[in-house]
């Protein structure tokens, strides 16, 4: 039997069957052209762009690390720079930050007492109304670290709670990785090598948080 054939009132039916068979490829064509396959690790995943502060801090202390132990200035010389102008010192050994400069500085010195999660250390050749104290935990604070390089801003995060999270990640890195096997408690009067960096608000209180410590 032909469509010519067919009682009229069969054809239109089968006309609209054709057409929604019709729409039906229309849509899944386009639904296909929309659709977009994203691997695994790749830039668009989205596991891959949620922000993670244990990768961030893992990530990112050993390049700060490098970057202040190259740069690091002897504590003796850098305490004569800042007495005799904290501008230009800040401009030639600081990096400028809305707090005030932070320094990367180097020492040798003994260790005297220990009050919270800081030592005191006596270092030769600075004045004596200069305290300097070093963090060794277990609590680390201050974002310190995270400014010392210029390269890590508030622009790169989602918000402040970021922002805040990629510092406290980088301290947490110094804590496993140079305070880790060390016993605050145990280290008075004794000769330590210290590089690390602080923030210049006191020019007569540095509190420095180590990227490197050494107990001789």
């Amino acid at each position: 039997m032909t469509d010519a054939t067919l009682p009229k009132s069969s054809q239109p039916a089968r006309s609209y069957r054709w057409i929604g068979i019709a729409a039906a490829v229309v849509l899944v064509g386009a639904m296909a052209f929309d659709t977009k396959i994203v691997q695994i690790g790749s830039e668009a995943d989205v596991q891959v762009q949620k922000f993670s502060p244990v990768a961030f801090g893992a990530e990112q202390f050993p390049v700060i690390k490098q970057s202040v132990e190259t740069r690091a200035a002897d504590a003796v010389e850098l305490a004569q720079a800042i007495a005799a102008d904290k501008k230009a010192a800040s401009e030639k050994y600081g990096v400028k930050t809305t707090t005030g400069p932070v320094f990367p500085v180097k020492f040798t010195g003994v260790i005297g007492e220990r009050k919270a999660n800081y030592s005191v250390i006596a270092v030769e050749g600075l004045p004596a109304e200069l305290t300097l104290r070093v963090q060794t935990g277990p609590a680390l604070n201050g974002t310190d670290l995270r400014d010392a390089t210029g390269q890590i801003e508030f622009g790169q995060f989602k918000n402040q709670i970021e922002y805040q999270d990629a510092g406290s990640a980088i301290n947490n890195e110094v804590k496993k990785v140079v305070l880790g096997d060390l016993d605050p408690a145990s280290l008075s009067g004794k000769t330590v090598s210290v590089i690390g960096v602080f923030k210049l608000v006191n020019p007569k209180s540095w509190i420095v948080t180590p990227v490197r410590f050494d107990v001789q």
